[in-house]
């Protein structure tokens, strides 16, 4: 499943549209005025299905997940001299990405591919290209982009 993720050119707040192959938007993320990042992730009719919230006052960036309101897991950037790598709670998955910062893997634990995210060169706003193996784990994928593009944001 092959999902690409824009951006809004004009918001006041982190917002983006999430598309499908065909350009049918199937996910809206919208922020919320918070301390820290506070991302809602709405399906295609609208309805909340999942927020990304950051974590505040701890020695590096840490965001939680939630489907609905239930948790499901949290991501922590590790320190690193060279390239970026993110601890992950979340269904025994890794993430590693490239020096640039711009490529990312997400990797089951016994190194099976979960999802592969690309960062398109050459747009207006940020666009990332996000192919995952299985569609089941879109909506968990989306929210480690999420919170990965709100750590980046954060530092510049």
């Amino acid at each position: 499943m092959r999902l690409i993720f824009k951006q809004r050119f004009f918001s006041w707040f982190d917002s983006y549209d999430i598309y499908d192959e065909d350009g049918n938007v199937v996910y809206t993320v919208e922020g919320k005025l918070s301390w820290g990042h506070c991302l809602h992730i709405l399906n295609s009719v609208g309805e909340h299905i999942g927020t990304v919230r950051e974590r505040v006052l701890t020695f590096l960036p840490k965001f939680e997940m939630y489907v609905g309101d239930s948790y499901v897991g949290c991501i922590q950037k590790e320190f690193t001299f060279f390239t970026p790598r993110f601890d992950i709670d979340c269904n025994g998955w890794q993430v590693e990405g490239s020096f640039m910062e711009w490529d990312y893997a997400v990797t089951e634990a016994c190194g099976a591919p979960v999802a592969r995210i690309t960062k398109e060169l050459f747009n207006w706003t940020d666009t990332y290209v996000i192919d995952v193996a299985d569609p089941g784990n879109a909506l968990c994928v989306l929210m480690l982009v999420l919170a990965i593009d709100a750590e980046k944001c954060s530092r510049n």
